[in-house]
């Protein structure tokens, strides 16, 4: 059976998917239940996560388009004789400095005004102009206004890397967003996205309606495309496909309900003719990634289980900025696992899934090492040096990958002198080669082991110094390879030891346990 709908390849415009006959995920009946119960409602998404879509279908809900919604879940269920005028805010553009925020503000003011037939008697000051407008909207159309903010942060989050820009750019949106708490009795729904939660003092302060449906159970699955919907609604799509292997790439992303897939990557997996490859990823260059990781002296390598409190998932503010929360709120990490600790919940935090660990790893390595090429040439040997059990190879490869760390990497800071360093960048190797069983501070009864990576039926226990020798008796003494001896045949423990001076390997040993 093939299916005659069209793939919407970055189409977020909910009327277009359905007036040119693309393919739709039916997401109306969670817009019902948000509108019917929620007034102030704020979610955060990673990136090209269907946020827009969702918003331009919750427009056109308000705006009473029922033709648009025939078929779909909330056809019969929603009074579409009740509409609504609806003031959407879309920060889209270059805001890399405070100038060109304000004026993307004023033209999407100018936007609305032009759509509403409702002119502004104050065109040089964006928040009085947004207050003009929502009040003389209200007025001209005797009826409660919508207002929905898509990227909310975007001025913020684009300029991490300049935080005394995006602090300026935070406190223009501060004033922007303070505006919707006096003008309640004139206001419907309010519905705004994000990448990012800040704090709702440093943003949103006085908004205490507002209510985060970002990790609510009950909204888990607003955006993203579900396990089901890859089994049935693009099953004509993808016969023949390997099925668990798209799930390894892409699926992963949880949100405390179903796991579910980034759009973005399975409509262009489909579209590439079902090549496996790096989709999502490419879209955003996590620069002030590498720049939180060499500040903070991070184990990268930690990040395959990495335990948190609740609040490293909640908000942030532009002067205390964790690498662990960036990370989930952007999606390169994801939740694995939740635990009560009395009353605290305490959360275990993962890659999503193969695409994500792969291409943040590679990342990773190619922001150390700037040849691609060599990059390459480095990760071929790798591989092959760990399939025939060749750790001379092994160890030449780990060499030709700390030499060719460009030396401006350790200025300004004193990365070299930290094992977490080394830890970071030999994961980091190994993810973004490919190698897809590799577990991090891997606890045993005796302590944690640094790396562990698996192949077929070997598994090889890494252990890792600096400016210190017996990397490899401590695995020894620790007896780390009684964890894996029932299940694997083929056992190796390799010992490494660096300089920091050097910046390089000092010492390698290896020995096979079984």
């Amino acid at each position: 059976m093939k299916n005659n709908k069209r793939l919407p390849v970055g189409i977020q415009t909910f009327s277009t998917i359905i007036e040119e006959d693309y393919l739709y995920i039916d997401k109306t009946a969670i817009a019902l239940d948000l509108i019917e119960n929620y007034h102030y409602v704020f979610l955060s998404r990673p990136r090209r996560f269907g946020k827009s879509l969702f918003l331009s279908t919750l427009e056109e809900i308000f705006k009473g388009n029922k033709k648009l919604f025939k078929g779909l879940a909330i056809a019969d269920q929603w009074d579409f004789k009740n509409t609504y005028p609806v003031i959407i805010i879309d920060f889209a553009g270059d805001f890399r400095n405070p100038k060109s925020l304000v004026n993307n503000l004023m033209h999407s003011l100018e936007r609305n005004q032009e759509k509403l037939g409702v002119p502004c008697k104050e065109t040089q000051q964006f928040d009085n102009c947004f207050s003009d407008l929502i009040i003389h909207t209200y007025e001209k159309y005797q009826q409660k206004v919508v207002v929905l903010i898509d990227e909310y942060d975007k001025a913020i989050v684009d300029n991490l890397d300049q935080i005394e820009v995006a602090k300026e750019n935070r406190e223009i949106l501060h004033a922007f967003y303070s505006i919707l708490k006096s003008l309640d009795r004139y206001i419907e729904f309010v519905f705004i996205t994000g990448v990012s939660k800040f704090s709702r003092a440093s943003i949103f302060s006085g908004l205490n309606m507002l209510e985060d449906i970002s990790l609510n159970p009950r909204f888990g699955n607003i955006c993203g495309y579900t396990q089901n919907d890859i089994e049935t609604t693009f099953k004509p799509y993808l016969e023949g496909v390997d099925l668990k292997r798209v799930k390894q790439w892409y699926n992963g992303y949880n949100f405390l309900k179903d796991k579910v897939y980034n759009p973005f990557d399975i409509l262009l997996f489909i579209k590439n003719d079902y090549l496996f490859k790096n989709y999502w990823f490419n879209t955003g260059t996590p620069t002030f990634l590498i720049k939180l990781f060499k500040q903070g002296n991070y184990n990268l390598a930690t990040f395959e289980n990495l335990e948190v409190p609740e609040k490293f998932l909640e908000n942030f503010d532009l002067d205390e900025i964790g690498l662990e929360t960036i990370m989930f709120q952007s999606g390169y990490l994801t939740i694995k696992s939740i635990e009560q600790q009395r009353n605290r919940l305490k959360y275990t935090l993962t890659y999503p899934n193969l695409e994500t660990k792969m291409s943040l790893n590679d990342y990773l390595i190619g922001y150390f090492v700037k040849s691609s090429h060599l990059i390459n040439k480095v990760e071929d040997k790798l591989i092959e040096s760990m399939e025939n059990n060749d750790f001379e190879k092994l160890r030449q490869s780990i060499e030709s990958l700390f030499a060719s760390i460009a030396y401006n990497n350790f200025t300004k800071n004193d990365i070299q002198n930290y094992e977490g360093f080394y830890a970071s960048v030999i994961y980091a190797y190994f993810a973004g080669a490919g190698f897809d069983k590799i577990i991090a501070e891997d606890a045993t009864n005796k302590g944690r082991i640094d790396l562990s990576v698996f192949i077929d039926d070997k598994v090889f226990i890494f252990e890792f110094k600096v400016d210190s020798k017996g990397a490899l008796k401590q695995i020894k003494k620790n007896n780390y390879q009684q964890k894996y001896l029932a299940d694997y045949h083929e056992i190796y423990l390799i010992g490494v030891e660096f300089d920091s001076t050097q910046r390089n390997v000092m010492g390698f040993e290896w020995e096979r346990v079984c």
